[in-house]
């Protein structure tokens, strides 16, 4: 009796050390990466820096959720859903106002590198979440030969209507302005073929 007693207790003991280091391995099956970015990653990033200098702070891998609150009285339906799509969505980079972390521009790095590629077809949920919320929005190819002149030309021209909130940039007078949109011109493709049709 004593045998069957000292038997189960080592049993016992053995168990609760098995499922201690399996709990161990299941729980924490971890190693440190390499790196924390990609090579592009890292040169991209390297070149947003340096073409913004000190006027924005650069912040990486940015979830939508973190950059986007939903409007007051959404309909619950909507919500849950807008939130259940915004969850899975991140963007590259985000530049922020360095006094208030005011979200200024996002930017997404699009390359083929790999299977299928990173962001090559444009994300309409992202480009209309951040389009309804005020946030400009560049998807940059990534490439070899970029300057950084070429990052800050693209930044700025996404940055133009804060430039001109800032008083940085002149409005366009009001006729400049209506014939950007307004065609003042009449189409030079004719409508209907000029040429005779055989019966």
């Amino acid at each position: 009796m004593e045998f069957a007693i000292v038997l189960i207790m080592v049993l016992i003991g053995v168990g609760i050390i098995a499922i201690r280091f399996s709990v161990d391995e299941v729980s924490f099956p971890f190693m440190s990466k390499s790196q924390l970015f990609s090579p592009v990653e890292h040169q991209f990033l390297d070149m947003i820096e340096k073409a913004v200098g000190n006027e924005f702070r650069v912040m990486c891998r940015v979830k939508l959720t973190d950059l986007l609150a939903l409007r007051r009285n959404t309909n619950k339906k909507i919500a849950k859903s807008a939130i259940l799509r915004a969850g899975s969505k991140q963007l590259d980079f985000v530049l922020v106002s360095k006094t208030d972390m005011t979200p200024v521009l996002a930017l997404d790095l699009v390359h083929s590198l790999g299977k299928a590629g990173h962001k090559t077809t444009r994300d309409f949920f992202i480009t209309g979440a951040l389009d309804s919320a005020g946030i400009p929005h560049a998807r940059i190819k990534a490439r070899h030969g970029y300057k950084v002149d070429d990052i800050r030309a693209c930044i700025e021209a996404k940055l133009v209507p804060l430039r001109r909130r800032q008083g940085k940039l002149a409005m366009p007078a009001k006729e400049e302005a209506a014939s950007l949109f307004t065609p003042t011109t009449r189409p030079t493709r004719p409508v209907r073929s000029s040429r005779q049709v055989a019966a």
